[in-house]
């Protein structure tokens, strides 16, 4: 037996549905879904009735492409591989003047995405005159490049002690209501997950919401109740076998555990090299419903310290719908994302339940 990523397809699906409700989405596939992989989950979201998808490679773009021929796909990171954007009917953000001009001439017939820039100072034109400089210039030099899309990003809406998610909504909100007197857009999307939850909606002329981890089963923000959204991720392996350990005894390469007192220690089949951070190593794993301290962390194995209720073969959880991934991103082990996105599906096995 070996670690095991276990997914219920139902319950991933009842998700989906249950957060979206009625609103138009843009689902976020990026990193390969956040690792729930792209084939399990457009199938998934496409049954939900979600048909448009995001990522920030182009290699996944092409990859949803072949999974879907009628979806729309937005590439929130710029390309300069031109010929394949147009092959796989793909739209792209447009980030900035400089990159338009560089490169006019091969945008020719793309769909973009105008990009404003905001709070989060990652990519994006600055400025709202500036965007406003560049659809002047296409408009009167009746260039060819499709303009069909405006977004943002919020960096801050997860954050309730700062002001700044207010200061970014508002800059927004500004640009979007100064472009759209002036231009019109098809498709108008700025809202993650927290945004979508604090907003309890569409912000005030946008078409889309774009949605990634909470699709997932994972809270935004901690102030949030689970019943907001479900996990359908397990993450599991077995006890190899229990070592009874004295007082003073370590165990493990370099002192990995040493036992304060005499301890019953099972050593478990799973590790960081099968993508389990450090951090979540300091807290608990779950073993025939109750909670045991991990110990020690190693490449493939890991000390827990148990009682006499556990033996050889027992199966030890360390996610599951009663040890969810955001309880461990709000005690501190990384973010939800981070949590996900390190599991190493080359060493796990995965396994799709209904």
């Amino acid at each position: 037996m070996s670690a095991k990523w276990e997914i219920n397809q139902k319950q991933f699906i009842a998700n989906i549905k249950h957060v979206i409700k009625d609103n138009p989405v843009m689902a976020v596939v990026k990193n390969n879904a956040y690792n729930f992989g792209l084939d399990f989950s457009i199938q998934c979201m496409t049954s939900c009735g979600i048909t448009y998808f995001s990522t920030t490679s182009l290699d996944e773009a092409i990859a949803i492409r072949a999974l879907d021929s009628e979806c729309d796909i937005f590439l929130m990171n710029p390309t300069t591989n031109f010929d394949a954007l147009k092959q796989y009917n793909i739209e792209m953000t447009l980030p900035s003047i400089a990159f338009f001009e560089q490169y006019s001439a091969q945008l020719e017939g793309i769909k973009v995405h105008l990009e404003y820039e905001n709070l989060l100072h990652r990519s994006g034109f600055r400025t709202l005159e500036s965007m406003q400089i560049l659809l002047d210039k296409i408009t009167e030099e009746k260039h060819g490049i499709v303009i069909k899309g405006l977004w943002t990003h919020f960096g801050y809406a997860d954050e309730f002690d700062v002001e700044d998610y207010t200061v970014e909504r508002k800059r927004w909100l500004n640009v979007v209501q100064q472009l759209t007197d002036q231009y019109q857009f098809e498709i108008i999307h700025a809202q993650n997950s927290a945004s979508y939850v604090r907003e309890d909606g569409l912000l005030p002329d946008h078409t889309h919401l774009r949605l990634g981890i909470i699709l997932y089963g994972a809270r935004p923000y901690s102030a949030l109740p689970e019943s907001i959204t479900a996990q359908s991720l397990r993450l599991s392996s077995h006890v190899i076998q229990i070592r009874n350990i004295k007082q003073g005894q370590s165990a493990g390469y370099s002192f990995a555990y040493t036992a304060k007192k005499d301890t019953r220690l099972a050593v478990v089949a799973i590790g960081y090299g099968d993508g389990i951070l450090r951090t979540r190593a300091q807290h608990d794993c779950l073993i025939n419903g109750k909670r045991y301290p991990i110990k020690a962390l190693m490449m493939s194995h890991m000390f827990v310290e148990v009682d006499e209720h556990v033996n050889p073969g027992d199966i030890v959880y360390l996610y599951h719908e009663a040890m969810r991934i955001d309880e461990y991103t709000f005690k501190g082990v990384g973010a939800n994302s981070e949590q996900l996105s390190a599991l190493n599906h080359n060493t796990l096995i995965m396994e799709v339940t209904q």
